[in-house]
């Protein structure tokens, strides 16, 4: 029997991780990636992390993960295909390849993060991984000389084409409104790449080609033409969606799919919280998912304390 079972390695797991130990529990993580950190891995450069401006997203999920294991928290490399409310304890259900295994804890944190948001449009699922991305920082340098194109306004969009425009010939920016999201000393970073054109107000409706991204096909929804754009890859940063599929039977989620938890973390199931991209919440950066893994461990050492 667990004190508490972490679904999910990315800040905010890493974080609970960490409180967790220090309070004295014994902890597991339960991690399906091979990899502990989340999204921040994919992140080329951080410069808002308090105390570490200018660090490498890699290498800060990598001091996430190494201060956990300093704290000595155990970790298993499996997938939850289930978590079932018992009362006073929870089972969770894991696969690992073909074994199927069971644990026992009196708590369960979900940070099981978010995934990136498809436009769902035509070509987009057949041409997936023939220049069809999700993370210009993993894919991006398969298309240094070539033209791209990153489709979104918010600071992710903005981040892939200022990474993409330092060696692609060109970049497009495709955003659907007349003003960009992004933080304004993102956007700052952008109007100073010389080889990013921003196309305001439209959509892309295709993504075209045979075996590989030739062109897109976007529509201007003021103006009501289209354009044929012709680019070697496209970057797709249209938002998240939070990956709560497993979990939507056992603690309730709003409209958009996010586990409805407030600053405690606490779910409306007891002895289960959330914790980072997974709960609602009003921002979500690195800080405030490792801000909810302290707060939701106030929130566990009440729960346990009262068993």
């Amino acid at each position: 029997m667990y004190d508490l079972i972490i679904i999910g390695s990315g800040p905010a797991g890493l974080s609970a991780a960490v409180y967790g130990k220090r309070a004295g529990f014994e902890v597991l993580v339960v991690e399906k990636n091979p990899m502990s950190g989340g999204q921040v891995l994919n992140t080329y450069e951080v410069d808002n992390y308090l105390g570490l401006p200018g660090i490498n997203g890699f290498d800060l999920g990598m001091k996430f993960r190494e201060h956990a294991d300093d704290m000595g928290v155990i970790f298993e490399n499996a997938e939850v295909t289930g978590v079932t409310d018992a009362g006073k304890y929870k089972v969770v259900t894991v696969t690992d390849g073909n074994e199927k295994k069971t644990y026992e804890t009196k708590t369960v944190i979900l940070a099981t993060g978010a995934s990136h948001a498809m436009l769902q449009v035509p070509g987009e699922e057949r041409l997936k991984g023939k220049g069809v991305s999700y993370c210009a920082t993993c894919d991006g340098a398969f298309f240094k000389d070539g033209t791209t194109a990153v489709v979104g306004g918010g600071d992710v969009a903005v981040e892939d084409a200022v990474f993409l425009a330092r060696f692609c010939k060109k970049v497009y920016l495709i955003h659907r409104r007349d003003s960009l999201r992004a933080a304004k000393a993102l956007q700052e970073k952008l109007f100073q790449c010389p080889n990013v054109e921003i196309i305001w107000n439209s959509v892309v409706e295709e993504i075209c080609g045979q075996e590989q991204v030739e062109n897109i096909r976007i529509q201007n929804q003021k103006e009501g033409k289209q354009e044929i754009l012709p680019v070697d890859g496209v970057f797709i940063a249209v938002g998240l969606r939070p990956n709560t599929e497993t979990f939507r039977e056992l603690a309730s989620c709003d409209e958009q799919g996010y586990l409805i938890a407030g600053e405690d973390c606490s779910t409306d199931t007891p002895g289960v919280f959330a914790i980072g991209d997974v709960r609602t919440k009003k921002v979500r950066q690195i800080v405030t998912a490792v801000a909810d893994g302290a707060n939701v461990m106030a929130s566990v050492e009440k729960y346990v304390n009262f068993l």
